[in-house]
């Protein structure tokens, strides 16, 4: 197999364990506003959510260099790409926002409330669901 075959891969297994930490820590912000009082299941969700966050941005830090290395060494280019970044970038900062209301949680501040999390639970899906149309389909 040639290198774009490997550099391809290894940026989608590195995208895929991003958007499973994307996924996933809404549902720990949703499940820490439902612990409500306890404090030992809110410590044990805290924990899990910073080691998310944590893994999360390193996932997406590797697969960003790999997605770099496909843009600027093999060429792949197009108005498409463009939008694409801008939707990675949105969904990025959604993390990040996921991820600092995980610190303000361990330091016993509030949360939005459960359905205000569930509604921004499925932010990620839409925002993945487009980047995926724009990469098999190149539009323009």
């Amino acid at each position: 197999m040639n290198a774009y075959v490997w550099v391809k891969s290894l940026h989608l297994l590195f995208v895929m364990g991003w958007v499973a930490a994307a996924f996933y820590l809404p549902r720990i912000l949703i499940n820490l506003v439902e612990a409500g009082a306890d404090v030992a299941v809110r410590d044990r969700l805290v924990l899990m959510g910073r080691r998310l966050v944590r893994f999360g941005h390193v996932m997406f830090g590797i697969a960003v260099l790999l997605g770099m290395v496909l843009w600027m060494h093999f060429g792949i280019a197009g108005g498409w790409m463009h939008v694409k970044l801008v939707l990675v970038a949105l969904l990025f900062a959604h993390f990040i926002v996921g991820g600092r209301w995980v610190r303000r949680a361990a330091s016993g501040a509030a949360l939005p409330s459960t359905r205000a999390l569930r509604w921004f639970n499925e932010v990620p899906v839409f925002g993945l669901l487009a980047i995926i149309v724009l990469v098999i389909g190149k539009p323009f």
